[in-house]
């Protein structure tokens, strides 16, 4: 992939696709092609099918998605399910009929069953059932995969699938019925503290482990797939993450305390927790030569420092 290269970002505007450009003209990449949803609707075959015609992009990263928190996935999951699986089968397969070289799409760690052992290896992919709470969001996730698969075996393309962990940091969506754990804290306890709040109360049990993933090494991992290897070394897809988890409890403390909160955490038993752990294994892309730098706190910090120069001027 030289710097010349033509290369698409589909969902620039979004936290991984506003990563995946920072990445990408950091290091010089200087024929970045991306269009505003208000422009092209990806959900439009024909739309998706102009634009690539004109445009003739030779890389893609497939980053757009209709993406949310359990609320979010619990309330609209026809959204999910349609919404994801249009993207994917329009940009997959109108990279596959205008000769795209390569092409890297997003998926997530939620493609894994419910009780899949723990930490996820690639292998574990549908080998049980999905957790509810997100079932429609992770076949659309899964179909995707499978398109790329089936795409490389049956027409020669280059399409790699990549499963990152939990994703945070800035350009997060922090809507706290359509936002994801991380993001809702941060909201949450900054504007605890703004008002004083003397308690908040918070989903679950707080027990849950969850692993997260600082955009930026996401980024980071998505133009090292790219410009390193070819899907049939990496099969399927392969796992990104940091190998290392925390309780949902540890969190919120940690967030609490980053944020300056100082009042109390309360829990709320009754509502749903989702699955109880989801850590990845990643030592198939350790040992493709790629590793996570950025600690949890160090992410938090500079994530909530984009949300307060950003969200409340």
């Amino acid at each position: 992939m030289n710097k010349e290269a033509r290369i698409f970002i589909a969902g620039h505007q979004g936290l991984v696709g506003s990563a995946v450009r920072r990445k990408l003209e950091s290091e010089g990449y200087r024929n970045l092609i991306f269009r505003p949803h208000a422009a092209l609707d990806l959900t439009r075959q024909k739309e998706v099918e102009d634009f690539f015609a004109g445009e003739g992009p030779e890389y893609v990263f497939l980053c757009a998605a209709k993406v949310g928190g359990i609320v979010a996935n619990s309330t609209y999951p026809a959204e999910f399910i349609y919404r994801n699986i249009m993207i994917s089968t329009n940009v997959i397969h109108t990279s596959y009929t205008c000769g795209v070289k390569k092409l890297i799409n997003l998926g997530s760690s939620c493609v894994y069953p419910r009780n899949a052992p723990q930490p996820l290896k690639e292998e574990y992919l549908l080998s049980s059932p999905l957790e509810p709470t997100n079932e429609a969001y992770a076949v659309a996730k899964i179909a995707a995969i499978k398109l790329c698969r089936y795409y490389n075996e049956q027409y020669g393309t280059d399409f790699m699938s990549v499963m990152p962990t939990n994703l945070y940091g800035p350009q997060d969506n922090f809507d706290l019925e359509t936002s994801h754990v991380l993001p809702a804290l941060i909201r949450r306890f900054h504007e605890a503290k703004a008002e004083s709040a003397p308690r908040v109360t918070l989903w679950g049990t707080g027990s849950p482990l969850r692993e997260f993933l600082f955009i930026d090494d996401l980024a980071g991992a998505c133009v090292f797939v790219m410009q390193n290897f070819h899907a049939r070394e990496i099969g399927e897809f392969v796992n990104i993450g940091t190998g290392s988890d925390i309780s949902i409890r540890e969190l919120a403390r940690l967030i609490a305390g980053i944020v300056g909160y100082r009042g109390e955490i309360l829990w709320d038993p009754a509502k749903p927790d989702g699955m109880a752990r989801k850590l990845m294994d990643v030592s198939r892309v350790n040992a493709m030569g790629w590793k996570a730098t950025t600690s949890l706190e160090e992410g938090i910090k500079k994530t909530y420092e984009w949300y307060k120069k950003n969200k409340f001027r």
